[in-house]
């Protein structure tokens, strides 16, 4: 431990460096560090944001304040399918988001309370379904799809997404759910509610972080995911923002005006949702990491 001395007379007195004091040096070099780190961060959503306001010339170039326009904006909105991208993608990631949080919490709180045939089996089962990539799981996935009709479909996004989503969530409640004391449940039983009213009305109100953190998830999931909506959705009036923003991009080149600017609006429901759930997030997370 670092020490720092106090002459006295002939006597040295050497006293333990309290936590949080630093040399001036090891000041500068942390605040450096956080500034350099800060700056990597903010630096590529303030680059898409600034090319978003530049006419279609600029758009490579660093002359960022030079003729701002928004142009981009209105010729995304006007003469593409963004809107229809932008509704395709919030019916198909709020209806993922509500049935993702309800699944994983019913399923969390079933595996954390009551003991039933099959319950290891499911616990791994959950687990293991992690463990593929989405290169692995998109030829399958897209054959049971076509085989019962949900191709090009908004159901069977919502379908697949919730086979990534609820796997994670449903773990991530169920060590939630293990924080919360059984007397509750208990409590409950005495009152003369159902298990389910139990908890309905007494475990999913002190569950909110968790909640939150499954919401996110979901959210974040199925509103930014590419490779499944760009193989299983065709035609204009049936994409999501992900594969919307693939007509930006050809093979003679990028038209990076309508691309940026449809990134920047793509940016805010997510950080609208992230801002939303973000007071929550910390206590869900390290809450739903205590056990397993």
């Amino acid at each position: 431990m670092t020490t720092v001395t106090e002459t006295t007379g002939r006597n040295t007195v050497r006293k333990p460096r309290q936590r949080g004091d630093r040399s001036p040096l090891a000041s500068a070099g942390l605040h450096l560090t956080l500034v350099i780190a800060s700056v990597i961060a903010v630096f590529p959503v303030l680059w898409v944001l600034l090319t978003s306001l530049k006419p279609a010339k600029y758009a490579t170039t660093t002359d960022f304040f030079r003729d701002t326009t928004f142009v981009n904006y209105t010729n995304l909105i006007r003469d593409t399918e963004f809107l229809s991208w932008f509704g395709n993608s919030v019916i198909i990631a709020g209806l993922s988001t509500v049935i993702g949080v309800f699944v994983s919490a019913t399923t969390g709180y079933a595996v954390s309370r009551f003991r039933f045939p099959g319950k290891r089996g499911l616990m791994w089962t959950l687990l293991i379904t992690q463990m593929f990539p989405v290169a692995v799981l998109i030829v399958p996935i897209y054959n049971i799809m076509s085989s019962i009709g949900l191709l090009n479909q908004p159901a069977g996004l919502v379908i697949t997404y919730l086979t990534i989503s609820v796997p994670f969530c449903a773990w991530m409640m169920k060590g939630f759910f293990d924080t919360i004391p059984r007397e509750i449940d208990e409590s409950g039983q005495v009152d003369g509610l159902t298990p389910f009213g139990t908890f309905w009305r007494l475990i999913l109100p002190l569950a909110k972080p968790g909640l939150a953190v499954t919401a996110f998830y979901s959210f974040i999931t199925a509103w930014g995911e590419v490779a499944y909506a760009s193989a299983f959705m065709v035609g204009d009036e049936n994409l999501t923002l992900a594969g919307g923003l693939q007509k930006f991009v050809n093979q003679y080149g990028a038209q990076w005006g309508p691309m940026t600017a449809a990134s920047v609006l793509i940016a805010i429901p997510a950080a609208l949702v992230f801002l939303f759930a973000q007071r929550h997030l910390v206590t869900g997370m390290s809450a739903g990491a205590v056990k397993g």
